[in-house]
């Protein structure tokens, strides 16, 4: 068994970023599958907060995906994430904070705002390789997991317009940024450029993501989406040259 554990949830784009870190050094571990809701028993018991990825690695615990590429760069320098030169390095980090908070937590709140109106779709993502009882168990709770999630990240009608607008400003900006090179920073890819396909990806459904995907999004999401596939092109190669 390998020493690399990830608890995770399958849905979760932060947590395919950890996963592509760890595949993309070709390193050998062990995936965990957290439920919604029932997760916070074990995540609290490895790390601070309750939230995931959670890499347990050798007694250590390293919880949220920034940290875990950092991590994973230190104790696994093959394949660095990060550019070695300082300037490229610090301006890198800098992509991927501004993209995790603009593309990954507005993405977040956007898309649940529709999906979590339709459970039937909802509950397979969240028991994907989940223990037998997951699905009877999600369909019970999902009422009471809904309102949790809408209360936690402040999910609604205004925000979810508001998380929209946000995602399309920082799709307009990244585009516009690898507008003459194939990469956010130097001339190679980096965590920035992990990062921005990672948290993109729900929008374009890769199968080596890992989900059993939809034909299409329920609406008003597909109509949307379909809309801003153009600022997609350049994350799905990404996302087919590296992952």
């Amino acid at each position: 068994m390998s020493s690399l554990v990830l608890y995770q949830f399958p849905i979760s784009h932060f947590c395919e970023k950890a996963r592509w870190a760890l595949d993309y050094k070709g390193l050998d571990y062990t995936t965990k599958n957290l439920l919604p809701g029932l997760h916070v028993k074990t995540t609290k018991k490895l790390a601070a907060k309750s939230s995931v990825p959670v890499l347990v690695h050798e007694g250590r615990s390293i919880q949220g995906s920034e940290q875990i590429i950092t991590y994973l760069d230190e104790h696994f320098p093959d394949k660095k994430l990060t550019p070695v030169n300082s300037q490229e390095a610090q301006s890198a980090r800098e992509w991927e904070r501004y993209l995790d908070k603009e593309i990954g937590v507005h993405l977040r709140c956007y898309l649940y705002h529709t999906l979590l109106d339709h459970p039937d779709m909802v509950i397979g993502f969240f028991a994907k390789d989940g223990p037998f009882w997951a699905k009877p168990f999600l369909k019970v709770m999902f009422p009471k997991l809904t309102r949790t999630m809408r209360k936690l990240m402040d999910i609604n009608e205004a925000t979810a317009a508001k998380s929209r607008q946000a995602v399309l400003m920082a799709l307009e900006r990244t585009n516009d940024a690898v507008d003459e090179n194939k990469y956010l920073v130097g001339n190679r890819f980096s965590r920035a450029d992990l990062t921005a396909a990672a948290l993109l990806a729900p929008l374009f459904m890769p199968p080596q993501y890992g989900l059993d995907w939809p034909a299409t999004l329920p609406e008003p999401l597909q109509s949307e989406v379909k809309a801003m596939e153009p600022y997609l092109v350049w994350a799905k190669e990404i996302y087919r040259k590296h992952r």
